[in-house]
């Protein structure tokens, strides 16, 4: 019997979903009575230690949903080995009131830059800030948009991307789209105008998109929905990655 309000107490912290209240409970009021604390502090410290893990809990889980490739943060990006880009403007952008704004943000730079960790990490903060982010290449959102309309699911498909605070598109001109792919890939960036940010890193500057949209006028309608509101990151310079193995081969050397 000595046992029953103990377990009585575990069920009605499960059933309000309450799993740091019920690990910690007991610990914090030992603490707390060596320190002398009331039951009011005491209350106080084990919501709080709830809502600090609870709050870890989400932003595990839209880390989860947004599909990265990589968790990368900005605070391992090396700035300095793009002289070219603009840090200030970089850690601006991470406060993410320009996904609040419903602004995009278009980096552009040879291969090797740093783009796509600078996307991963303006992602990263995102959905710390409780924003649902989604990260996909331009090559797997376009077929993916293809199979739906295949599929008769293009419609389910679009409203899931326009409720994502911020999509991020990833590799934008390495591989030239077909008419179809270029037209539905243009239709999902227009619904997405001023109602969701979309951050998109690509290799080719404006005046070579074409070569990725087939047309002239499908490109120049894209590009004037994107730079509307736009934030633009240029990463021109020497690979990041390649300074990167040049450097541990050097290492390795001495």
């Amino acid at each position: 019997m000595t046992d029953a309000p103990e377990l009585l107490l575990a069920h009605h912290l499960k059933t309000l979903r309450l799993p740091t209240f019920l690990r910690e409970h007991d610990k914090q009021a030992r603490i707390c009575a060596v320190e002398g604390v009331d039951h009011v502090r005491y209350l106080a410290r084990l919501t709080e230690l709830e809502l600090i893990d609870r709050e870890r809990r989400m932003v595990e889980r839209r880390i989860k949903s947004a599909k990265f490739p990589a968790v990368k943060s900005l605070d391992s990006f090396d700035f300095k080995a793009i002289p070219a880009l603009n840090k200030m403007m970089v850690l601006e952008l991470a406060r993410c009131e320009w996904i609040e704004r419903q602004e995009n943000v278009i980096a552009l730079g040879p291969s090797g830059t740093g783009k796509t960790h600078v996307a991963l990490g303006l992602g990263l903060a995102a959905c710390q800030k409780g924003l649902p982010v989604a990260f996909v290449t331009a090559a797997a959102l376009v077929n993916e948009l293809m199979e739906a309309r295949d599929e008769k699911r293009l419609l389910r498909l679009q409203r899931q991307l326009a409720k994502v605070k911020l999509l991020i598109i990833d590799e934008l001109g390495f591989v030239p789209l077909s008419k179809t792919g270029a037209e539905l890939l243009f239709e999902l960036i227009s619904q997405r105008y001023e109602r969701g940010s979309t951050l998109i890193t690509s290799n080719l500057p404006f005046e070579e998109w074409t070569e990725t949209f087939g047309t002239e006028r499908l490109t120049g309608a894209l590009l004037d929905r994107l730079t509307h509101h736009v934030n633009i990151l240029e990463m021109n310079g020497e690979s990041y990655r390649l300074n990167q193995s040049r450097s541990r081969t050097k290492s390795c050397k001495q």
